[in-house]
């Protein structure tokens, strides 16, 4: 459904709420202004209803979390099943039937699935706990802790995940108390050459202990950067050469944001690792780091006592709604429902004319629109404003990258023609119209 508005943006329940949440919250989490925020009350399919009851039309999937849709039935079904029998139980020490079914069912569609043997699996609650896995494992199995990133590259904000960074924004206020064992190497776009970045990766592994590589195929906070097609080949083949673990960040792109299951099957590139989130579980905290089972065995065994688990590791709710999120996955109709969805919103961003849009990135339902100033340089100014209009109209739209001015484009898969037209339209408008940085 199309935008309904009954109240002015943000609402008054919605101001009352922000003036609250400004009293008790830290200040440095919710983003708080005379514009911002709404706060949600429901939501269904593409549509998000605030506390004033204004309907909106979601752009973001909720950070890429929702692609199945808001309170897809097949998940509402499996929480409310699981949660009237068990909404608890120890993880690591007493499980349950859910936990050992999800760590099979996610070998099956990773490691398995690539005929690349049994995966392995540690689950965890935030994408930055299972990138931290992740490094975790490539230590134990190479001995080296060095890891090399990529400019543009987000992790997550867990201190360990924080040091792979590649936007400074995040990393620089806690350098002080971050390790030193990442080493940056920068992400090249579609269209760059790739074999002075395999030089430069090869001379970083002769000065370093490199133990893994870890990257995201497509970049999402970074700005919706495809690489070139050679870049992961070039990666897998380079840490083949060199014994160093290639570890896949799809956290993000997973789950066919990018139009097929995972990102790196465009490429055909099977990673060592696999990091695992977001619309792993349709909105519940839960994730997960995938591993080649010769890899994964680095890890000791069991004693009694285990060296990485937390309170709520294989939470039943979190285990039996990724289940359900997965099987819908594996039904053809949703491929094919992404790639149709796909072609209408490339169709339609290529209408856009303006000089302010310096480039039009992304793939499948993974799309940003770069916003630039008369001398090419970012435009955030008009990024910002952009985001805040489209607020006020119905749209909830988000501006990515380091420079902040991309705008992000990652809805539902269900999103039909006629929203993508109204929101593509809009965006025009905002295009034309609204002001900008000065050049």
């Amino acid at each position: 459904m199309l935008p309904e508005l009954r109240t002015e943006i943000p609402g008054p329940e919605s101001r009352r709420l922000a003036a609250e949440l400004r009293r008790y919250e830290s200040r440095n989490i919710t983003f708080i202004n005379p514009h911002f925020p709404v706060f949600w009350e429901r939501a269904s399919g593409v549509n998000v209803w605030d506390v004033d009851d204004n309907r909106f039309l979601d752009l973001t999937s909720a950070f890429a979390v929702a692609g199945l849709g808001h309170n897809a039935p097949v998940v509402i079904e499996a929480m409310r099943d699981q949660s009237e029998r068990l909404i608890h139980a120890m993880g690591d020490v007493h499980p349950t039937r859910a936990k050992a079914e999800l760590c099979r069912l996610l070998s099956e569609i990773t490691f398995e699935r690539w005929e690349a043997g049994t995966g392995r699996t540690i689950l965890a609650n935030s994408g930055s706990e299972a990138v931290e896995a992740a490094l975790k494992t490539g230590l134990l199995h190479t001995g080296k802790p060095g890891v090399i990133s990529f400019t543009g590259g987000y992790h997550g904000l867990g201190h360990w995940a924080l040091e792979t960074s590649g936007i400074p924004y995040f990393r620089e206020p806690f350098r002080a108390q971050l390790g030193r064992f990442g080493v940056q190497a920068p992400y090249p776009a579609r269209g760059e050459r790739v074999e002075d970045l395999r030089s430069r990766i090869v001379a970083l592994l002769g000065q370093h202990e490199i133990g893994a590589i870890l990257v995201e195929p497509v970049q999402g906070r970074g700005g919706e950067v495809v690489p070139p097609d050679e870049f992961l080949p070039m990666l897998r083949e380079v840490c083949d050469a060199h014994g160093t673990l290639l570890v896949l960040d799809e956290i993000y792109t997973g789950f066919h944001r990018t139009g097929r299951l995972f990102a790196c099957e465009h490429s055909g590139v099977v990673p060592d690792l696999i990091c695992l989130g977001k619309a792993l579980t349709s909105g519940f905290p839960l994730s997960a780091c995938v591993g080649r089972g010769a890899i994964m065995d680095a890890w000791p065994e069991n004693s009694g006592e285990a060296l990485h688990t937390s309170t709520y590791l294989g939470n039943p709710i979190g285990c039996a709604v990724a289940i359900a999120s997965i099987r819908e996955h594996l039904r053809a109709e949703s491929e094919s429902l992404v790639r149709e969805t796909s072609a209408w919103l490339e169709e339609s961003l290529a209408s856009l004319q303006s000089p302010r849009i310096g480039e039009l990135r992304g793939l499948g339902l993974m799309r940003g629109i770069a916003l630039v100033r008369g001398d090419g340089s970012p435009d955030t100014t008009l990024a910002g404003a952009i985001v805040t209009q489209s607020l006020k109209d119905g749209l909830l739209l988000l501006a990515g990258s380091p420079s902040g001015n991309v705008l992000s484009l990652t809805p539902p898969f269900a999103i039909t023609r006629e929203e993508i037209a109204f929101a593509i339209g809009k965006i025009q408008e905002y295009v034309t119209s609204l002001p900008g940085s000065i050049s």
